[in-house]
């Protein structure tokens, strides 16, 4: 597929890894994939850096990196400022490593050295993961415009416990919406 033009809409990718070698092997069987490399960082100073000028839809992150910031610390911010999803390739399988790396709650996890089918399953998975978070976030936004304007008091409960009471609910049940949610929902029905 070499000499092959990528379709415009191919995911971009932002590639995180301080060995130049390793770097251009990675962006190779990127672009070998159908992905699109968007740049390439060797810290973690510059991937927060080109996270914010390219906006890829998925970062590879090494997690040792050159400089004072590792890639779980990057990972980290690019997650919260940017909202992408990071995968994490490393050579590192240790305990502590992978503890860190929990810590970011990351897409995924690939060990070096890995294949084709690997790398092409980690993205996909986490693209999808993240586009399912995405369409998650989307709709809980939605339901709770819906729940705060409408002008009926709305209690969702699960296991008799409260998991949500809007505004409307509290005059009606005389409880605030955050005692609500401590509350047995068999609490707020009359004994008879």
């Amino acid at each position: 597929k070499k000499g092959t033009p990528l379709p415009p809409d191919a995911p971009s990718v932002l590639v995180v890894e301080d060995e130049r070698i390793v770097a251009g092997d990675i962006e190779s069987r990127l672009t070998y994939l159908g992905y699109r490399v968007v740049s390439i960082a060797p810290s973690g100073a510059e991937a927060i850096q080109e996270a914010e000028r390219v906006r890829p839809h998925l970062v590879l992150m090494d997690i040792h990196l050159e400089g004072d910031m590792d890639g779980t610390q990057a990972a980290t911010v690019i997650r919260e400022r940017f909202g992408i999803p990071v995968v994490y390739l490393t050579a590192h399988a240790d305990a502590s490593t992978l503890q860190r790396a929990k810590m970011t709650d990351p897409f995924g996890y690939l060990l070096k050295p890995f294949n084709d089918h690997e790398l092409r399953t980690a993205i996909e998975l986490a693209l999808y993961k993240h586009q399912t978070e995405r369409r998650l976030k989307e709709s809980e936004a939605l339901f709770r415009g819906v729940a705060e304007t409408v002008t009926a008091a709305i209690l969702l409960f699960r296991d008799r416990k409260v998991l949500y009471a809007n505004r409307f609910a509290e005059p009606l049940s005389g409880y605030t919406a955050e005692e609500l949610r401590s509350m047995d929902v068999l609490d707020l029905v009359h004994p008879d």
